[in-house]
């Protein structure tokens, strides 16, 4: 059963839901734009099912409680202290991390950040911040597929924009690609007074305060072809940033939206991988890049 969780730290009171016995191996997910903790429902009953105990927060400025009014209080080392805060306030010493979309880019700095904390990290759709850097410079497709980043950051008005006409520009997004009941209840929580400015306001932070470096974890990355954000070279730059155990798996025909879009592979996944790094297990040898599932 997944029931709903309030945490209450320094920076605010973050909602959540969580199933899984209190004494499971902690498992932390971390959603992007524009959703909340509800996109990972079924990933969650998956895990609890296996007996794992897992969490996922609406993150800052999703959550009512913790919704701060300024851009830089968005900043990506904010974004990773709430990370460290909800799990301390969880009672985990040590946690094993995923996240997609915002949430996946939260998910790399805070592998990075703090790895005595990050048992493996699982990142859906976003690839490594280095990797996205080092693309952005060199390829076309993915500068382009980037645009609409700078587009919502530079324009005050984006908000406005997508809520006008009974929030058509943000179902849009949805449509076709989340089930319908989650696409409603998303463009209900972001329609809420002051919720998708806060949202919006990650993009609007600015750049990180400091340079990212290799991640030393055992990591599994999961991309989808037909993710209109994150292109195919980044994706493949990605496994140069990961010098622990690394498992990169594409998913044919899925669109950015893999938690949704393909629950039970992804579900499928994500238990693989931490089963393979189990606290008694060996690091195996790095998987090859580019491995499919379809």
């Amino acid at each position: 059963m997944v029931t709903e969780l309030k945490i209450s730290t320094a920076a605010g009171v973050f909602d959540a839901i969580v199933s899984g016995p209190p004494e499971g191996r902690p498992v932390l997910l971390l959603h992007g734009f524009p959703q909340t903790g509800a996109v990972w429902r079924e990933q969650i009953e998956a895990l609890a099912a296996h007996g794992y105990r897992a969490v996922a927060p609406d993150q800052r400025g999703y959550s009512p409680g913790a919704r701060p009014r300024r851009p830089e209080d968005y900043r990506m080392g904010l974004l990773v202290d709430d990370v460290v805060a909800i799990t301390e306030e969880l009672g985990w010493s040590a946690f094993d991390l995923v996240g997609h979309d915002w949430g996946g880019a939260v998910a790399w700095w805070t592998a990075h950040a703090h790895p005595g904390r990050v048992r493996t990290l699982t990142v859906v759709s976003t690839p490594h911040p280095g990797a996205l850097a080092t693309t952005l410079r060199t390829d076309q497709d993915q500068r382009a597929r980037s645009r609409y980043m700078i587009d919502w950051r530079d324009t005050p008005a984006t908000e406005e924009r997508m809520l006008a006409h009974d929030a058509q520009e943000l179902r849009g997004f949805y449509a076709g690609k989340v089930p319908q009941d989650s696409a409603e209840a998303y463009v209900r929580h972001l329609s809420r007074p002051g919720a998708l400015t806060a949202a919006l306001n990650w993009y609007r932070a600015g750049r990180p305060d400091s340079a990212i470096g290799v991640i030393d974890l055992p990591t599994l990355y999961v991309w989808s072809t037909e993710d209109s954000a994150f292109g195919p070279a980044a994706a493949r730059e990605t496994g140069q940033w990961v010098k622990g155990p690394y498992r990169f798996e594409t998913l044919q025909g899925v669109s950015h939206w893999i938690p949704e879009a393909a629950p039970e592979t992804l579900s499928r996944l994500v238990l693989e991988h931490l089963r393979t790094h189990g606290e008694a297990s060996t690091e195996p040898q790095r998987t090859p890049q580019g491995s499919s599932t379809p």
